[in-house]
């Protein structure tokens, strides 16, 4: 098996079976980051695809600086605000106010899946759940985000703790039903 630094420089140099093997590596990783702002199967499909191309096509600019599938979960991510109506995030961003004050009890996390709690953060409006998935499970800064949705920073941190605030008032509700039902 390659490791990572070979199948980098194989792909750097053209090698057909290392991009092969690149693509059967990442692609599920890949994928998962275009569900999570892109809903329609198809049209995540294409984004992982152009996100492919542009990997190979860029490549050779790797720095390894950073992780490798950082740098490619960046370029996906990229490219699924590429695919989406960023107009329609931007615009949802700047209406949405919601004003929400609630806090979680630890015991709910003890019964959530990955899956539930998934489930649960695609229910937040898409303005909250673009900035929550790009700061928490992406790593981008606010300033970052800002720039990729040309917002202010300040809106980006806001947006991010209403999300938070969301959640915790859905997790709550789940932990009252999950109480009351035993």
């Amino acid at each position: 098996m390659l490791t990572e630094k070979q199948l980098i420089e194989d792909c750097q140099r053209g090698v057909k079976t290392s991009q092969y093997e690149l693509v059967r590596r990442y692609s599920p990783m890949l994928m998962a980051a275009c569900r999570r702002y892109v809903k329609n199967e198809a049209i995540a499909k294409d984004v992982l695809q152009e996100s492919l191309i542009r990997i190979f096509k860029n490549i050779k600019k790797f720095q390894p600086t950073g992780p490798f599938e950082n740098w490619m979960r960046r370029i996906t991510v990229r490219c699924a605000f590429t695919a989406l109506d960023k107009t329609k995030i931007k615009k949802e961003i700047e209406l949405t106010d919601h004003h929400l004050d609630s806090s979680v009890a630890p015991d709910v996390f003890s019964y959530l899946g990955l899956e539930e709690l998934t489930r649960i953060i695609e229910t937040l409006p898409i303005g909250y759940r673009t900035v929550f998935n790009l700061n928490v499970i992406e790593g981008y800064s606010h300033g970052e985000i800002g720039e990729l949705l040309q917002i202010k920073e300040s809106t980006s941190r806001s947006q991010l703790t209403r999300a938070k605030k969301l959640l915790q008032e859905k997790l709550r509700a789940i932990n009252y039903q999950k109480k009351t039902s035993a």
